[in-house]
Parts: structure tokens; C-alpha cells; sequence
């Protein structure tokens, strides 16, 4: 008797939304410095954009710098868009990391424009372009 309940309860825990796996992202700059690159997560319910990192050069105080770097929260995507600037830390004003996003995401592949600055220490990289992709 004890065997089917088994059964339902893991059939119940592997066909749920939970048990699904999130999709990993992977992308080039097409605007930026040779190499520029982002990746990102989309949840398993493809309601939230996770993870982003950045991985590239910015100019800050005048320099070049090369960076890796992303919010800790997540955008959310509405009809697989995504129009939403994250600051870090909420209120930091001038000392905060604003991450500006906007992003068409189709299928397999997604595209669309990063920003991240901080204004306070003249750091940007200023309107990115960008393509990604799952497998």
C-alpha cells in the first residue's frame, strides 16, 4: 500500500514548477570592448531575470578598467520584456551601482541594452548592446 504513495509523491515533487531548473544565458557586446560579455539566469517560471554579470571594461575617473560585475536582485520579465533599472544599495544616491536593463527575450535567444554606472566615481559603461543565448 505504501509503494503508490511513494510513487505520487515523487511524481508530485518532479513535475512541479519547483522541481524545474532555471535557464543559464550566454552573450557578446556588440558595441563595447572586444570580449565584453554577459550572462544571466532566467527562473524556472521565466518570471525573473537572475544573476546578471557583466564581464568587461568601463571607463571610471577618466581609465580604462575591466570589470565583472552585476545586481544581487533580480529584474522581473512581463511578456518576455524587461524595461527596469536596479540601484545598489536602494538610496545610496551618488555612491550606488545603478544597473539599467532593457531586454526582449524569444525562444532561445535574447537581446537588448546594459548600463551600469556610479556616478559618483565618474564609472560607466555607458549604453551596452548586446545578444544572448540558451542552449
Amino acid at each position: 500500500m505504501k509503494l503508490p504513495l511513494i510513487i505520487a509523491v515523487l511524481a508530485t515533487l518532479l513535475f512541479t514548477p519547483a522541481a524545474q531548473k532555471k535557464t543559464a544565458w550566454t552573450g557578446l557586446v556588440s558595441n563595447g570592448f572586444k570580449g565584453d560579455a554577459i550572462s544571466f539566469d532566467i527562473s524556472a517560471d521565466g518570471k525573473r531575470l537572475e544573476n546578471l554579470t557583466f564581464k568587461g571594461y568601463w571607463r571610471c575617473s577618466g581609465k580604462l578598467e575591466e570589470i565583472t560585475m552585476g545586481p544581487e536582485k533580480s529584474f522581473p520579465i512581463a511578456n518576455g520584456r524587461i524595461a527596469k533599472a536596479i540601484t545598489e544599495p536602494e538610496g545610496g544616491g551618488s555612491t550606488a551601482f545603478r544597473f539599467d536593463l532593457n531586454a526582449i527575450i524569444q525562444g532561445k535567444t535574447a537581446s537588448g541594452t546594459l548600463r551600469i554606472n556610479l556616478n559618483g566615481l565618474s564609472c560607466d559603461t555607458y549604453l551596452l548592446k548586446w545578444t544572448a543565448n540558451t542552449k
